[in-house]
């Protein structure tokens, strides 16, 4: 297996995968033009074993509490698996448009288990799929995506265009309360519900619009920074493992997807 950056190709499309940097997308190029913020701490990078903040860094799985590393006062944010190196599946899982790529969990989360990221690439859309499985007792856990679009492409502004069925009422911690809201106006931090699954268009006018879709009714968005705008599909919503946990099980792995579609002005 191998650390190096993956580069996939299909039509005028291409994407760089960097295992070696939590397996986070580091470049979508469309046509030469490239759509993601550039930075090692940018492109877009999975959430896993959760997403979002985990108040406090602690969470909950029967009587007993787990403590997280706490890297964004005073709470955990986003997992850890975005800082770790992955590694790239055997090269009966490569081809130009298609690659594998697995993470140990291992300390300081407490379950044994096996992240895998498959990553497709067609002329006109990026497929990503996450599967958390463990190797031992059941445990609660999220995944979904952190991807940071260019806010510009060399013209105008993005316009991001959506329809959620609520927004989570956003306390000053920046977690949810447990609240449902009707959906504000931005600048966003915020979660919002969709429960016919995420749907949100990016429109970059007169250039290219791309949809980000899943099945999952999560969505975060945030557009407070002037270089980029990310939406955020997820299992579920900030601070979820206490609130709205999904259970990987011998038997059920957690498993979750989203489909970039762009097509052009």
């Amino acid at each position: 297996m191998s650390t190096e950056d993956v580069i996939l190709t299909a039509g005028d499309a291409e994407v760089t995968v960097q295992p070696g940097n939590g397996c986070r997308i580091g470049s979508l190029r469309i046509g030469g033009v490239e759509l993601l913020r550039q930075g090692k701490k940018y492109g877009s990078f999975p959430m896993v074993p959760w997403c979002g903040r985990i108040r406090d860094g602690r969470f909950r799985d029967g009587a007993v509490v787990h403590q997280m590393p706490v890297n964004s006062p005073p709470h955990a944010i986003h997992g850890f698996a975005r800082d770790a190196e992955w590694r790239t599946a055997r090269t009966a899982h490569l081809s130009a448009d298609r690659a594998v790529f697995t993470y140990e969990l291992t300390d300081p989360w407490p379950y044994p288990g096996r992240v895998t990221q498959i990553v497709e690439l067609a002329e006109d859309a990026l497929t990503l799929r996450l599967g958390i499985e463990t190797y031992g007792d059941s445990f609660p856990a999220q995944a979904g995506w952190h991807p940071w679009f260019n806010r510009n492409l060399g013209d105008q502004d993005v316009r991001i265009d959506f329809s959620p069925g609520w927004q989570e009422e956003r306390g000053d911690d920046h977690l949810p309360t447990g609240r449902r809201i009707d959906a504000g106006p931005g600048p966003w931090d915020d979660c919002f519900g969709m429960p016919d699954g995420v749907d949100v268009t990016l429109t970059w006018p007169g250039q290219l619009a791309l949809d980000v879709q899943s099945r999952e009714q999560w969505v975060v968005v945030y557009d407070e920074q002037e270089a980029a705008v990310c939406v955020e599909p997820q299992t579920g919503p900030p601070n979820g493992l206490n609130t709205a946990p999904r259970l990987v099980t011998p038997l059920e792995p957690l498993e979750t997807a989203t489909t970039w579609t762009w097509r052009r002005l």
